[in-house]
């Protein structure tokens, strides 16, 4: 038997920023960093800092802009393996 929760339109609001926020402010940091990991050499660094404010600010604004919250956390879970790949080096040893 399935429940759902029941929230007045207020409650519904107030958790969809909520969600939102955290999905910005989490899963825009996980991205960012999974997008300039392979840029953080030393010849790249600004280059890499540079990217990261914009790919992040990016992020953020999709995040609000998106339809729904389901959107956005559907479009964090399908990312996680670009994730995967920018913190391979730093798991494995690769990069000092």
């Amino acid at each position: 038997m399935s429940r759902r929760l029941s929230l007045s339109p207020a409650q519904r609001a107030w958790l969809d920023t909520g969600l939102r926020v955290v999905a910005a402010v989490f899963g825009g940091y996980v991205l960012t960093y999974a997008a300039t990991a392979a840029l953080a050499r030393f010849d790249a660094a600004m280059v890499a800092t540079l990217l990261s404010f914009a790919l992040y600010t990016g992020f953020v604004l999709w995040a609000f802009a998106a339809v729904s919250v389901r959107r956005v956390w559907l479009g964090i879970a399908l990312s996680l393996p670009l994730a995967a790949v920018g913190f391979w080096p730093v798991w494995f040893g690769g990069v000092s």
